[in-house]
């Protein structure tokens, strides 16, 4: 057998590479994705091979990543019940993808990862693996009977008892999972839903008491939705990302503390990061204002949270999300424009927005004298929509 391994050189994918080829007598191909995690993967391919893989893939895969995953929800404003930015959510299939594309490049029957059955990821792995090739097996251990590890102490044993090259630590007190749009921590003293997270979690932005005292401004260009440039400078998109966290990190924005409810029904609690993605859903947010007719915009919003459930689930390549984002995509066609916002303290605050698009007039909307808008007119569109309210309050007294 054949299989291709989402690896990352750590602890358990190192484990599950030598597992299973002693459990399948498998050919093992590693697959690590750069998605933008700032981790030195000089020297993966080489551990790997240490371990027994026959081929190694590496692949900064950053500009896919920013490009056909982060920027398209952000256009749908996507946001997970009405706080997450769907960090870790939007890798995966991407990462899933890539997984399928080498199975079938190397003729492989099988892909691997190392999800546990608890999570959200393991949905959105198989999901996406399931839509691209229906026919693939995937090979999932922490949910095998096969697989009779039970944590971390059993994992260093077998490492150590199989001369498996690894760096062996202390546990860290949480888990931490970084790309291109945020880095996440969860688990181990996090648990606890009560206790303030550890100033070591402060990793894409800054605490709060250490931010500057004195406010940045950014402007952000959107060409149909889709940012393009930053204070005037056009930008590749992983680029633009990039820049986004370096100008949102120093000032603490994009900083959350929540408590989610997993696919599985299990709530979690997470800390976010998301510094740049933070400044773009504010930005986006505000040049729609000009830009996009009420009725569109109210109706489109009735739907992001189908959506972002949507893609919290793991359903990227569902044709249901394709539906949407067909719609979300002609809805923005006009947002175009540009948005500049002050970063300061955590926050970052809208304080001016321009398009060559706006459907904002000053002349009809002004409180001073015009003679564009007969104010005469409020009248009958007032008695218009009170009649139902005023025949229902006749029929209660009669």
């Amino acid at each position: 057998m054949k299989v291709v391994l989402a690896y990352s050189g750590g602890l358990d994918t190192s484990c599950i590479l030598t597992w299973l080829r002693e459990t399948y007598d498998a050919e093992v191909i590693t697959f690590c994705a750069d998605l933008g995690q700032e981790e030195e993967l000089d020297g993966l391919d080489e551990k790997a091979y240490a371990t027994g893989a026959v081929k190694s893939y590496i692949e900064d895969l950053t500009e896919e990543f920013a490009k056909d995953f982060i920027f398209p929800i952000f256009q749908a404003n996507a946001i997970y019940e009405g706080t997450y930015l769907l960090g870790t959510s939007i890798a995966r299939p991407l990462i899933a993808k890539r997984l399928v594309e080498i199975a079938v490049a190397e003729g492989a029957e099988a892909i691997c990862h190392g999800a546990t059955g608890k999570g959200n990821d393991q949905v959105r792995f198989e999901l996406t693996a399931y839509a691209l090739k229906p026919d693939i097996k995937i090979i999932a251990p922490w949910r095998l009977k096969e697989w009779t590890f039970k944590g971390r102490n059993d994992l260093i044993d077998y490492a150590k008892d199989r001369d498996i090259p690894i760096a062996v630590s202390a546990a860290k007190p949480y888990s931490m999972d970084r790309n291109l749009l945020h880095i996440s921590f969860e688990g181990g003293v996090l648990e606890d839903p009560w206790v303030e997270s550890p100033l070591e979690t402060h990793v894409m932005t800054t605490p709060l008491e250490q931010t500057p005292d004195t406010p940045e401004y950014v402007i952000v260009e959107f060409d149909k939705g889709i940012p393009v440039a930053v204070n005037g400078e056009q930008l590749s998109p992983a680029n633009l990302m990039r820049k986004l966290n370096a100008l949102g990190g120093p000032h603490g924005v994009g900083r959350i503390d929540m408590v989610e409810t997993r696919f599985t029904g299990m709530k979690d609690r997470g800390i976010y990061e998301t510094p740049g993605g933070t400044i773009l859903h504010q930005a986006h947010r505000a040049l729609e204002s000009i830009c996009m007719d009420r009725e569109t915009m109210h109706l489109r919003d009735q739907l992001v949270p189908q959506y972002s459930t949507m893609v919290y689930n793991g359903f990227w390549y569902a044709p249901e999300r394709e539906f949407l984002q067909a719609a979300i995509t002609e809805s923005q066609k006009n947002v175009t424009g540009e948005v500049r916002c002050k970063l300061f303290k955590g926050g970052c605050h809208i304080v001016g927005r321009r398009s060559p698009y706006t459907l904002y007039n000053s002349e009809v909307v002004t409180f001073e004298e015009d003679s564009v808008y007969d104010q005469a007119d409020a009248t009958g569109f007032i008695k218009l929509n009170a009649l139902r309210l005023r025949m229902r309050a006749q029929a209660k007294r009669a």
